[in-house]
Order: C-alpha cells, then sequence, then structure tokens
C-alpha cells in the first residue's frame, strides 16, 4: 500500500518539473515546451489514477 503512495507523490514530482520545465523553454523552444506539458498532462492523469485505485483498495480492505 506504501508503493501506490509513494508512486502518486513521485507522479506529482514529475508533473511540477515538467512544468518549471515547459514554461522555462517557452520563448526558446516551443515544440519542446509542448512535450513537456504533454508529461505534465500525462503525470498528473496517472496520479490522479493512482489515487482512485489507492482509495478503492483501501475501501476493500476496511468496508464501513
Amino acid at each position: 500500500m506504501k508503493s501506490y503512495k509513494i508512486s502518486e507523490i513521485l507522479y506529482w514530482i514529475i508533473a511540477v518539473l515538467a512544468t518549471y520545465e515547459a514554461f522555462s523553454i517557452w520563448s526558446t523552444n516551443r515544440d519542446k515546451a509542448y512535450i513537456f506539458i504533454g508529461f505534465t498532462v500525462l503525470s498528473v492523469f496517472m496520479a490522479l489514477f493512482r489515487r482512485h485505485y489507492r482509495n478503492k483498495f483501501k475501501n476493500r480492505e476496511n468496508p464501513s
């Protein structure tokens, strides 16, 4: 269970770093900036996907 949370945090870190990189190279190389924006969108999607399944498994283990 702990590895799901760690991977979720790593996806958020990747999203922040990719966003920073996209904004820092926006004026010099737009094509590369678009790739980093794609990485940001993918990382946010994967982090939310991981959170959804982590909560789903947690609810399955501990039904109320």
